[in-house]
């Protein structure tokens, strides 16, 4: 079974978290929310706390399949500033590993240097911060194992591209189908 980490950060956007989370679970995918503020109760923007599974010091990410940021100005922040987090990206990265953000998140990895000359999306005005990168402005955007989405209103297709990798199409297609997306 694959597993997925999913970090949270004080001031990360509650639906580009949990949203894809809720999609992942719904494929059988293990996700794991993993704090990194050192404490398990994470307050997202908006003022919505949420209690991560785990604490960034206490997991042993060697078994991890892909890393999943999500977005938000603040969280972006303070995801961006957590060294051990970058670290524990760029190693991903060089494996081949599913690396995931979505909003103003992509700026983590744009900041690393890991986007340059990849197709890349972002929220509106971040782009700037995506060095290198081939900025589509699509909703969601794959190039190889890095999978950046625009903001919260992409969230659900967010979810379902990280899924595609590890479940395939037809998966997708029947969690849509049971989330009601094919009737809208």
């Amino acid at each position: 079974m694959s597993k997925i980490y999913q970090f949270l950060a004080d001031g990360f956007e509650p639906v580009e978290a949990l949203a894809p989370v809720d999609v992942m679970r719904r494929a059988g995918i293990n996700v794991v929310t993993v704090s990194i503020m050192g404490r398990a109760v994470v307050e997202a923007a908006h003022g919505v706390k949420v209690v991560a599974d785990a604490l960034f010091d206490e997991v042993d990410f060697s078994d991890a399949d892909a890393l999943v940021l999500p977005g938000g100005s603040l969280g972006t922040e303070n995801l961006s500033a957590c060294e051990p987090l970058r670290a524990l990206l760029a190693a991903a990265n060089a494996e081949g590993k599913i690396i995931a953000a979505i909003c103003a998140a992509p700026m983590v990895f744009g900041r690393m240097g890991i986007l340059a000359g990849r197709r890349a999306t972002c929220y509106p005005g971040c782009e700037g911060e995506l060095a290198g990168a081939k900025y589509t402005a699509a909703a969601v955007e794959q190039d190889d194992n890095i999978i950046t989405a625009c903001g919260p209103a992409a969230s659900f297709d967010f979810g379902f591209a990280i899924v595609e990798n590890f479940c395939g199409s037809e998966k997708v297609a029947v969690i849509r189908e049971q989330m009601r997306f094919n009737d809208l």
